[in-house]
This record gives structure tokens, C-alpha cells and sequence, in this order.
């Protein structure tokens, strides 16, 4: 259809009319994400749209107009004409947000207002179309912090219950959008108008959560349906906006409590199934990118609930939630594709729950490094947990080797003779390194002492392992063997003119490790040879 023409019949058509033209060009352009044509006659038809929606009609004409306004808001270059005050404003009233007036606080929501299905999906299109051009559009992100459109769906979230699903879910998609692109509206969300709290109950009704205790969420029926998709995915969204508001705390014990009942919740989240295995790992992927927002004292939530069975393993404390973040990781790790994203959270995560959770460490080593009887493979070889993230202590990336290093080294209690008996000196050197912990030694944070664990097999192996690379290796035939001293003597002093060469030349630098534990030339370590700091240590 030509563009101009739809512009010149909207101007002079009625309703039904103006209904008829952009119904064909709807049907015409459902699949068009970015348009050929020039961008003029775009941004007049989508100024006509607007022109139509600023004056009185029915909603199956304003339905239609949406509609309209949403397939070109895809296109970045159309949206001059709605992206200002008066655009946002006729679009804001059509979603019920009520922008300008304060965020709607005296305004009645959709959902407490009769409306029929008719004008439920006016006010679908226009969330829809509201989250496509702050998406798209950074004039549209500033118009929407000056119109305070986030108070007004803050207003919204106030009503959740009575939400219909796709009305619930472009609201909090919406707020997820302006939260995530204004980083400047986080604070107003959480402190003035209570995002975080309004949030917290949108996720108490959607997950269904009946409380048995403070921070205790009954248990999940087994025999239970899946969560409903439509569920999962509002949950989801809520999820992603309480992240953006989550990122930075302030603290306090209002604050302590907030985030304690998350953790409650997000622990419940874990426990639950959906329809499919792809929707619970996406689940549990943002309830894990959430829990690392969480100060690290509010995971204690996770494990102090009752252990069924009686069990009184780990002090009583309840490790299912654990289990189910090591299942996650080693299906991440499974995947062996985007670690950075998919992987470092939850390895992160594990990580300051050990560090600062005894029980938490205890159990998660237990899965993760068991004690050693089988010495003769190297540790990066094999299929269990252990192979699989010693093989990431050498990853490319930087960012993984170090993520996936520092979980080893806190479940051995920080203790340097404690990671080498794991993974070998060869594996673990890029940590040793980083930490200035090459002489051995611990790290900074304190730990209990636990019982010796070594097993008899990996005593009795322990004088024949290779340090460098953690195993017990085959005997190799000595070259020297059959050498007499004239050729042993003439070899050594080869190889040191080989070495004083490359010297010279810069190719090579010889280096030593301070007391201290760094590296260092190696005349600078020579006078201070470093003190035995090790200790022997188990878990």
C-alpha cells in the first residue's frame, strides 16, 4: 500500500473507514520488523495513528490503531512522533497508567475499572506498544521519567491479583525496560514508591506462596501440576525487574527483612517445576542472577527450613535449594557454551555461600570434591563435577578461569596444599598467581577446622603424585642413565649457555617467588629465600 494514500484517507475517513485501511495495512506489514520506505511518509502515518488516537472512538477503532502504532514502532527511525510528552501521555491513558497525574494514586487501575474485552486488549496494544518504544527509542525514556510513567505502573502492580495475564505481563515488562535503561528511576522505584515490596507480592501470588514460618514457604506437593506458562512467564519478567531494583542496597532492617523474604521466595522458586525443562532452567537462571544481588547473610534463608526425614546432616540444616544451584552448574557447564552469562552467576554465587556458610561448604565440597582414591587420572580428566571445572581453571576466558579457580580454592578452605591435592600445580598456577600465594599459604578468610578427610588410598599414593599435575604418573626412562660424566658435564653447561642466550637477548626472563609469594626476577628472590608458610589442613 502506498504510505502517502493511507496518510490523505486517514485524514478525511470515519471510524470505520480509518478501521478498514489500517486493518489490510496491519495484515500486510504483521511480520515487518524494519521498513524499505523512506522514513518521511513513516513518521506522517504514524503521526495520523496518533492524530486518530487523541480523539474520541470506539475501541475496536482504537484497537486497530495500536496495532498499527505497534508494527511501526519496531522501526527506530519512526518514533519523533510519539516519542514526546503529548504521544506518550494519549498512550500512557490508553494502558490506564495515568501518566502525568502523579502516577494514578487517586486514579482508578484497569483491572478495578468494568471494562470489556474490547477495551482490555486497547489496553494490551498499548503496553505493547509503550514497552517497543522506550525499547527503542531514548527521547521516549526521558519523556517517560518526566510523565513519571513508572509511578503509574508501579499504581498498577498495587492490583496485581485481579490481573489478567498479558496485561500483567507487559506492565512488568515495561517496568523491567525503564528500570534497566534508567538506572537513574532505580532509586525512586525502590524508596518512594516501593518497587521492590510491590514486586515481592506480585511473586508471593504468582508462585503461589503459602508461608508456614517467617522466611518458611510451604513445600511444593509433589504430585502438583507443573507452574502454568502463563505464570512462569510473569514471574519471570518480575524476576528481571527486581534485579534492575536489587543492584545496588542501601541496607538497614527494613532492608534485611526485604531481602530475607526474597530469598525465601526465590528458594521456593527453586523447587519448583514447569512445563518444560528449558522454562525451570530459565527459572532458576534469574532467580540466581537475583540471589547474587541478596547480601550474602540472607542466603542463611535457603538452608534453615526443616530437613524431611529427620536427617541431621550439616547441623540440621536443609540442603535441597543447594542441591538444586549444583545441578544447575553442572548442567551450565554441560552445555559448554556462553559460560560468561550462563555460568559465572551461579559458580559465584556457590562461591560466597561457602565462603560465609560453613554448613553451605561443607555440603557442596562433598559433591563437588570428594575425597581422593583414584590418583593415577589427572584431574582435568573425566566426567565428574571435579574434572569438569578443574578443565575451566585453564578456560580462554579470563573472567571464567578466574570465577571457576576461586570456587575451588574456597571449598578447600582457601588453603593452598588443599587445591594443589585437587587440581595440581599446573591448573591452579593462574590463581596462585593472581592471589600471590606461589610459596603456598592460605588466604584471608578465617575458617573452622574440620577433621583430616584424606582417604588411605591417597595416602599411600601422595609420595608418587607429580605436583605439577596431580596425579601418579608412570615411571619414565632417566636419559642420563647411560651418560658418563663427561657427557652429563658437557650437557649441563649446553644447557646453561642455551639459557644465558635467550637471557641476554629478552626471550626468556628468569624468575623466583618472594616470601611473600609473588613472582619476582630472580635475583631479587635469591637473597630471601621464602619461608615455609604451608599447614597441613582437611576438610
Amino acid at each position: 500500500m502506498d504510505l502517502n494514500n493511507i496518510v490523505s484517507q486517514l485524514d478525511s475517513a470515519n471510524q470505520e473507514q480509518i478501521e478498514t485501511i489500517l486493518l489490510q495495512f496491519n495484515r500486510e506489514n504483521s511480520h515487518t520488523f524494519t521498513f524499505n520506505q523512506r522514513e518521511e511518509p513513516l513518521r506522517s502515518l504514524c503521526q495520523s495513528v496518533l492524530t486518530v488516537l487523541g480523539r474520541q472512538s470506539q475501541p475496536s477503532c482504537q484497537k486497530t490503531c495500536l496495532e498499527t502504532l505497534r508494527i511501526l514502532s519496531r522501526d527506530k527511525r519512526v518514533l519523533a512522533p510519539v516519542a514526546t510528552r503529548e504521544g506518550m501521555l494519549i498512550l500512557g491513558g490508553m494502558a490506564k497508567l495515568h501518566a502525568g497525574d502523579g502516577g494514578g494514586d487517586n486514579q482508578k487501575t484497569p483491572q478495578e475499572e468494568t471494562q470489556s474485552e474490547e477495551e482490555e486488549r486497547v489496553v494490551v496494544e498499548a503496553l505493547k506498544c509503550l514497552c517497543n518504544i522506550v525499547y527503542n527509542s531514548s527521547a521516549a525514556q526521558q519523556v517517560s521519567v518526566d510523565v513519571q510513567l513508572a509511578h503509574g505502573l508501579c499504581a498498577n502492580l498495587r492490583v496485581a491479583r485481579t490481573w489478567h495475564h498479558e496485561v500483567g505481563l507487559f506492565t512488568l515488562r515495561l517496568l523491567f525496560l525503564l528500570s534497566a535503561l534508567r538506572s537513574d528511576l532505580r532509586g525512586s522505584l525502590r524508596r518512594e514508591w516501593q518497587g521492590v515490596t510491590l514486586l515481592t507480592e506480585v511473586l508471593e501470588h504468582t508462585l503461589d506462596v503459602h508461608w508456614v514460618g517467617p522466611y518458611e514457604a510451604a513445600r511444593p506437593d509433589p504430585q502438583a501440576l507443573p507452574m502454568p506458562a502463563e505464570d512462569n512467564e510473569r514471574a519471570m519478567e518480575a524476576l528481571k525487574a527486581m534485579f534492575n531494583l536489587t543492584l545496588s542496597n542501601a541496607g538497614g532492617e527494613e532492608d534485611d527483612h526485604q531481602f530475607r523474604l526474597i530469598a525465601a521466595i526465590l528458594r521456593h522458586l527453586l523447587m519448583l517445576k514447569t512445563e518444560t525443562e528449558e522454562k525451570t532452567e530459565e527459572a532458576h537462571s534469574h532467580a540466581v542472577n537475583l540471589l547474587n544481588n541478596l547480601p550474602v547473610s540472607c542466603l542463611d534463608v535457603l538452608i534453615d527450613v526443616p530437613v524431611q526425614g529427620g536427617q541431621e546432616k550439616y547441623g540440621g540444616r536443609n540442603m535441597d535449594a543447594i542441591q538444586m544451584l549444583i545441578d544447575f552448574m553442572e548442567k551450565r557447564i554441560d552445555k559448554g557454551s556462553n559460560y560468561k552469562e550462563g555460568l559465572t552467576p551461579v559458580l559465584s554465587l556457590l562461591t560466597e555461600g561457602s565462603r560465609h556458610h560453613r554448613e553451605i561448604r561443607r555440603h557442596i565440597k562433598a559433591q563437588v570434591l570428594p575425597p581422593l582414591k583414584d590418583v593415577k587420572i589427572r584431574p582435568e580428566i573425566g566426567t565428574a563435577i571435579r574434572n569438569k571445572l578443574v578443565r575451566l581453571m585453564t578456560h580462554v576466558d579470563m573472567g571464567v578461569k578466574q570465577t571457576a579457580a576461586e570456587f575451588l580454592f574456597v571449598l578447600c578452605k582457601e588453603s593452598v596444599d588443599n587445591l594443589l591435592k585437587y587440581t595440581g600445580y599446573g591448573n591452579a598456577a593462574g590463581l596462585l598467581v593472581a592471589r600471590g600465594l606461589l610459596a603456598g599459604g592460605r588466604g584471608d578468610t578465617q575458617y573452622s577446622d574440620d577433621e583430616n578427610s584424606d582417604t588411605e588410598e591417597y595416602k599411600s599414593a601422595k609420595p608418587f603424585i607429580n605436583p605439577i599435575t596431580g596425579h601418579v604418573e608412570e615411571p619414565m626412562p632417566n636419559p642420563i642413565e647411560e651418560m658418563t660424566e663427561e657427557q652429563k658435564e658437557y650437557e649441563a653447561e649446553k644447557l646453561v649457555c642455551m639459557f644465558d642466550k635467550l637471557s641476554r637477548q629478552n626471550v626468556i626472563r628468569p624468575m623466583g617467588v618472594r616470601p611473600d609469594g609473588t613472582l619476582a626476577p630472580l635475583e631479587e628472590t635469591l637473597c630471601d629465600p621464602p619461608e615455609d608458610i604451608s599447614g597441613s589442613d582437611s576438610d
